[in-house]
């Protein structure tokens, strides 16, 4: 990570601040002067600031869920209804990339590392996500339709990939892959194509896949996903 980051996961000071003190020549990194934006591994590297060494930070923790039906993306509900947290372990500062409504099934990422969080969701990073759903209506209509691109009351909505199989009797498992997290994406980009949404599963987000994680199940990454995610975030820091 850049050093500005290390200094402040190792609460010296915010990123802005950090920046001004490695502008200053008040930081080293293994006894030489840090550069501005300089690389360091903060497990490896000997990081001093003021002639005060820079505790190592911990590292960020990174876990998927599958997330079941009829479970909110949220810390607490005041109604007392099941959320993420309840089937997850006790982790301090542990929070969600992005969310999954209500009804909607599968990945979720959680992660305590904030900055990283935030990177992975925001539009510039465009990064992938992929859903299947069971749906009821023309799906390899739609699936055509939706690859010219869609506009909802919110704008345009780019559609990466999608595809429809026949189940018979009017339904399809209708597979979809957006590059955004906009708010019932896949829901409101159904209706929009005529489709009435049965079951809805998030099978990939990012580098991320589902694979048999069993529903209200939980595993950390693979050293894999980790670096792919670390590709992605790391591009600002």
């Amino acid at each position: 990570m850049r050093i500005q980051r290390a200094l402040a996961r190792g609460g010296v000071a915010s990123r802005r601040r950090a920046e001004e003190l490695v502008a200053a020549g008040r930081v080293t990194v293994n006894g030489a002067v840090a550069r501005t934006g300089q690389i360091v591994d903060p497990a490896v590297d000997k990081i001093v600031v003021d002639g005060e060494v820079v505790a190592r930070a911990r590292e960020s923790q990174w876990l998927v869920l599958n997330k079941p039906t009829g479970v909110l993306t949220t810390r607490r509900d005041p109604g007392g209804r099941a959320t993420v947290f309840d089937m997850l372990p006790d982790i301090p500062a542990l929070t969600y990339v992005g969310r999954l409504d209500y009804l909607t099934e599968g990945v979720l990422l959680l992660t305590t590392d904030g900055d990283a969080a935030h990177a992975l969701t925001h539009p510039s990073r465009e990064v992938e996500r992929t859903y299947v759903a069971l749906v009821r209506g023309d799906g390899e209509r739609a699936a055509r339709n939706a690859l010219r691109g869609i506009t909802l009351e919110d704008g345009d909505m780019e559609v990466r990939d999608a595809t429809a199989v026949s189940l018979g009797k009017g339904l399809w498992d209708f597979t979809v892959t957006l590059a955004e997290g906009r708010n019932r994406a896949v829901r409101r980009l159904c209706e929009a194509l005529g489709l009435e949404v049965q079951r809805l599963v998030r099978t990939k987000f990012g580098p991320v896949s589902l694979g048999d994680l069993k529903p209200g199940k939980t595993r950390e990454l693979t050293a894999r996903e980790r670096r792919a995610i670390a590709e992605i975030t790391a591009l600002d820091r």
